[in-house]
């Protein structure tokens, strides 16, 4: 072993009683994670000189995985160590950050696909999944258009996110690793895995609509702010306090299950975009009351009777 790696090794090992501090997820393990971590680093050259210029940043990044609860381990696909802005850094992966939110108990189950131009794709209304179909044998189904994420919650509730590519290239233009890119030519995940990014900007924009879990909001934190990805503005709080209150009256008024429906898909993207936390849960259980009371028997036109 190198004097480099031997000094990196040391600091990682010299972070377990910090780990210990701070786990959240009592299946991690401290040695099988350490030894993830000295892999990765020491099988890039320019990582191992990161990690040795920059040791703190070595511990914070392994204390990191026991505070957000995620692993290290490569065939979980959860979490990497990264070199990024001259330290390294813990960097999690969409599919991290939804086996967050199923282990937490926020959601049951989740999927991020890419949309390309050759598939075929629709929103179905609320509370219901997207279609998506296309040929998975096609040699070309043309350009990436967009993405989506869609959720089960433990409700049973569906929830979906979709964004076009431009949104998600805006988002991308805003990052650190991309700037590094066109200034100077440095590789990073938005040039080597760009549907993965794609995804997982996604799920980072969805998860606001989501049932909140400590370790969830920890893990966006972390990617926010530490992470240098450009998405800290999403988590702003809307400043329109009126915005639940105008659906949620629309709702109330809505006199046919049809247009209940516009009106819940209209409200919807206006909350999405307004990016509003508070908004969402109010105004859906709005809509999901006047749906039960325009399904309710007294309110069936009886036989002959036109609505």
């Amino acid at each position: 072993m190198s004097n480099a790696l031997s000094t990196i090794t040391s600091d990682i090992y010299g972070a377990r009683d910090a780990f210990a501090s701070v786990l959240t997820d009592r299946s991690l393990n401290f040695e099988r994670e350490a030894e993830f971590a000295i892999q990765t680093i020491a099988a890039n050259d320019y990582s191992t000189k990161l990690a040795l210029n920059n040791r703190q940043s070595v511990v914070n990044a392994v204390t990191n995985i026991a505070a957000i609860g995620i692993s290290l381990n490569p065939a979980k696909k959860q979490a990497y160590l990264v070199p990024r802005d001259g330290k390294i850094c813990l960097d999690i992966s969409y599919i991290g950050l939804m086996d967050l939110a199923m282990n937490t108990g926020a959601i049951r189950w989740a999927q991020a696909e890419l949309v390309y131009s050759g598939d075929n794709f629709a929103l179905n209304g609320f509370d219901k999944p997207p279609t998506h179909s296309f040929n998975p044998f096609a040699k070309d189904r043309g350009d990436v258009i967009g993405v989506y994420v869609v959720v089960k919650t433990a409700d049973g509730d569906y929830l979906t996110e979709t964004m076009s590519m431009d949104e998600v290239n805006a988002i991308r233009d805003r990052s650190s690793a991309w700037k590094a890119w066109v200034d100077k030519k440095k590789s990073c995940p938005w040039v080597t895995d760009p549907g993965e990014m794609a995804k997982k900007t996604c799920v980072k924009r969805a998860y606001k609509f989501w049932p909140k879990t400590d370790r969830l909001e920890e893990a966006i934190h972390y990617l926010n702010t530490e992470g240098n990805e450009g998405l800290a503005n999403l988590s702003k709080p809307a400043n329109d306090s009126d915005l639940a209150v105008r659906w949620i009256d629309q709702a109330v008024k809505a006199q046919s299950k049809e247009a209940l429906q516009q009106v819940w898909i209209s409200g919807l993207a206006d909350i999405k975009q307004a990016k509003d936390k508070v908004a969402y849960p109010q105004f859906k259980a709005a809509v999901e009351k006047r749906k039960a009371e325009l399904e309710a028997p007294e309110n069936q036109p009886i036989e002959g009777e036109t609505v």
